[in-house]
């Protein structure tokens, strides 16, 4: 599987205690959701209570002032509401926003502990596709806050219970409010539109089913995931494909090894698709697509341009 693929795929990271600017346990009745303790409108109430996806319970006494992201969505979502100024380690896939580039890097796919554990962080940001560091990091009694959006409105959740957690809740509710501003917008277009079929290949040869959020992210924009009879993330059924007939291809463009639309063409049978007699195959923004953060509002405008140009300008 490439690169791309390691960044969307998925593992829980286990559920250590660690302490440090918040402790953390497992909480045996963790949900999916994270749940706080009452803060007001301007000002979190500490200590704070969160509990991640993986069901660790993190407890804030204080807004972190030390935080690495090892993952390009939290990145984005950290500097989104307004906390770029208590970043001091990132990955090096994050490379937005521009403020990123001169901040030390603790490893790509693979994280650098002894790196992330040198800059003395109070949090660190993670996806739980970084499951092994997560494990690594709690072991050392780091808190690791750990977040896998399914939907466009967890990501929006996502930013205000992150803006929580920093003691940023008025930046945070901004940058949710943009998101959803931008759902509104794409979802009033779309609301009396042909329900169009979309193939998504997010990288050559692979596309997404049902339960991740680029499905949903289809459904959004006015379209019907011709991959959604499948869960998860898999490489493509060719003849699936000539069957369903899908009237909208998209790909994302990233660079060396992103899908091509003449490979795309020449698979055999391809050529009669609805998508490819009628010119309809669109490439799109890589990194705003695949990263749960604040970006994916940019993508859903893009989605649903491609999907309905006519309604949406």
């Amino acid at each position: 599987m490439i690169v791309l693929m390691l960044t969307l795929a998925a593992c829980s990271g286990n559920n250590d205690k660690t302490t440090g600017g918040a402790s953390a346990e497992p909480s045996p009745t963790a949900s999916t959701q994270p749940q706080e303790t009452e803060a007001t409108a301007e000002e979190t109430v500490y200590p704070l209570t969160i509990v991640d996806v993986t069901g660790t319970e993190l407890v804030f006494d204080k807004a972190p002032t030390a935080v690495v992201s090892i993952a390009p969505s939290e990145t984005e979502s950290i500097f989104a509401i307004g906390g770029g100024e208590t970043v001091v380690g990132v990955d090096s896939n994050s490379n937005y926003p521009e403020e990123v580039k001169g901040l030390p890097q603790v490893g790509d796919y693979i994280t650098n502990i002894e790196a992330v554990a040198a800059l003395n962080p109070d949090l660190v940001l993670a996806a739980s596709m970084n499951g092994d560091a997560i494990t690594k990091l709690r072991e050392l009694d780091i808190p690791v806050y750990v977040t896998d959006p399914k939907s466009y409105e967890e990501v929006v959740a996502k930013l205000e219970d992150l803006g929580k957690i920093m003691n940023m809740n008025t930046a945070a509710a901004e940058a949710a409010d943009k998101m959803r501003s931008t759902l509104a917008q794409v979802t009033n277009a779309v609301k009396d539109a042909e329900k169009k079929k979309v193939y998504l290949e997010i990288s050559p040869g692979w596309t997404v089913g049902s339960g991740e959020f680029l499905d949903a992210m289809i459904t959004l924009a006015g379209g019907t995931n011709v991959a959604a009879s499948q869960p998860g993330w898999f490489e493509v059924n060719v003849e699936e494909v000539i069957t369903q007939n899908p009237q909208i291809i998209i790909y994302p463009e990233y660079g060396e090894g992103s899908p091509a639309e003449a490979d795309i063409v020449a698979r055999p049978g391809w050529s009669e698709l609805d998508a490819v007699k009628n010119d309809a195959i669109i490439a799109v923004a890589n990194d705003p697509l695949v990263r749960v953060g604040p970006r994916l509002a940019d993508s859903l405008l893009e989605l649903a341009k491609a999907i309905h140009p006519e309604l949406i300008k």
